[in-house]
């Protein structure tokens, strides 16, 4: 039976790489939204290493010590996930979470020696992010829902925002529960609304599908829907696909046509990979934007036929057709573009040198046999971790070992290997110019003047890193 399995967590900081989980919750329902197993809610035991940030607590409103008395151990809370997610036939879902919540469990299933993938693929599994099914529905289909307004004017695609608005239940906005909750319900509206756009987008979480669509070589242009393109489009361009990247089978470089193709023709490869993440107002005079953008298969991506884009349409969108052609034909007509756009990548990257190992997923594929070494660690007991000797190629699991012990079976630890373990979360905690326990205390003291309905909470969470500080000092 295919199921899907909503949920979501809470965490102590914005980076998936760096900061941890602190609440998680999942609900499983059939495929039309009944739910048809118990909820799991589960809270993770912050570990030495890790500091809170204040501003993660108070959105939440949990604190470390709640957390630490409720909790359980990383190892138990990404267990219980793992097995959730893991079913067969089971498609995970989110708001938002391919960007953040599948970044949060791949780096705490790989941090606990699972395979950090599997379970997006194996046994028929997939993962779905509905999020921009809801940016496409108010770009295409907007009627018989309400959009919230932010400030600006620019319509919120906030959770709490959009289940205000439509009179769904959402009893409390970042408790991981109740966010699932209205998950399921945003999607249930648009399904009950709009079926058909429904089921085209649940069908992209399928990489054949993205991938005729994209139809590298055809020259056709496509309807893309991200977050990147800005509300003045309402999320929309009309992009052409034009190359695989050199680097990642699942990325295709596209080009959005609603910009000049000057850069991408006229600069050289080290130019343009340069200028590709400088922010639009930091750009040189005269350039208004590198119109390169990345599409990836394996993300979920909201991609239609151009056909959709009728005249209507587009000048609804504020998107030019005829000036979408133009930079269309100036493209076709170049030589070798493809070739350019894979170098501009190949040569895009980021300095890991000097990473803590827990932060380098991305740093290559783990051998197939480390993955079988890997189980025999997620069945072993303490006495099994401190006795046997896993000899591990990859380098990243020989040091994350270690930690995986301290931060689960510290009674395994000889007196070396605790020192070793206190020396590493003296190093995370103090280390650098501005030590991370000090900057967040004195983050603490900022936000306390002007969050006086708060001060309880930021109290505790003081005096959880002062206790931390101390006991790491001695």
């Amino acid at each position: 039976m295919d199921t899907l399995y909503w949920h979501d967590y809470e965490t102590w900081g914005v980076n998936p790489a760096n900061d941890r989980p602190s609440q998680f919750a999942g609900v499983r329902t059939d495929m039309d939204f009944n739910i048809i197993d118990s909820p799991l809610n589960i809270l993770c035991r912050p570990s030495l290493d890790i500091i809170p940030h204040a501003k993660a607590c108070m959105v939440t409103g949990m604190t470390p010590q709640q957390v630490e008395q409720q909790g359980v151990s990383e190892r138990e809370f990404f267990a219980a996930i793992h097995h959730e997610l893991a079913q067969p036939n089971t498609c995970g879902v989110g708001y938002n979470s391919v960007r953040f919540d599948d970044e949060v469990t791949r780096y705490g299933l790989y941090r606990n020696f699972y395979d950090p993938y599997a379970r997006e693929w194996e046994h028929n599994n997939s993962r779905w992010d509905i999020i921009d099914m809801v940016r496409l529905c108010y770009a295409l289909r907007p009627d018989g829902i309400q959009w919230p307004r932010r400030d600006d004017g620019a319509v919120s695609f906030r959770l709490e925002d959009l289940t205000v608005a439509n009179g769904l239940e959402h009893q409390s906005a970042h408790d991981a529960l109740s966010d699932v909750y209205a998950t399921i319900a945003v999607a249930k509206l648009i399904k009950q609304k709009q079926p058909e756009l429904y089921q085209h987008i649940f069908e992209l979480r399928k990489k054949p599908k993205v991938s005729s669509l994209l139809a590298l070589g055809s020259t056709k242009p496509i309807l893309h829907i991200s977050s990147r393109f800005g509300p003045e489009t309402k999320a929309a361009s009309l992009v052409l696909p034009v190359a695989q990247s050199l680097k990642n089978k699942n990325e295709i470089i596209c080009l959005d046509l609603r910009h000049k193709p000057d850069p991408v023709l006229g600069l050289p490869v080290e130019k343009l990979s340069s200028l590709l993440f400088t922010r639009s107002e930091d750009l040189p005079e005269g350039i208004e934007r590198i119109p390169i953008k990345s599409i990836h298969i394996n993300k979920c991506p909201v991609v239609l036929t151009a056909k959709l884009l009728t005249p209507a349409v587009a000048s609804r969108l504020n998107i030019d057709l005829d000036v979408c052609e133009q930079h269309r034909q100036r493209y076709l007509a170049s030589t070798h573009l493809a070739d350019k756009l894979q170098q501009v990548i190949a040569v895009t990257g980021f300095d890991n040198s000097g990473k803590d190992a827990e932060a380098l997923l991305y740093d290559g594929f783990i051998p197939n046999n480390d993955k079988r070494l890997m189980a025999s660690v997620v069945s072993a007991d303490a006495q099994a971790l401190s006795e046997k000797v896993f000899p591990f190629q990859d380098a990243r699991l020989v040091e994350m070992l270690l930690r995986y012990r301290a931060r689960n079976f510290p009674d395994s630890l000889s007196s070396d290997e605790q020192q070793e373990w206190f020396e590493f979360c003296r190093d995370k905690c103090f280390s650098g110019e501005d030590s991370r326990l000090e900057s967040e205390l004195e983050n603490i003291q900022n936000l306390k003047g002007s969050n006086s309905e708060q001060l309880a909470l930021l109290d505790q969470l003081r005096q959880y890193l002062e206790d931390k500080r101390q006991l790491l000092m001695q």
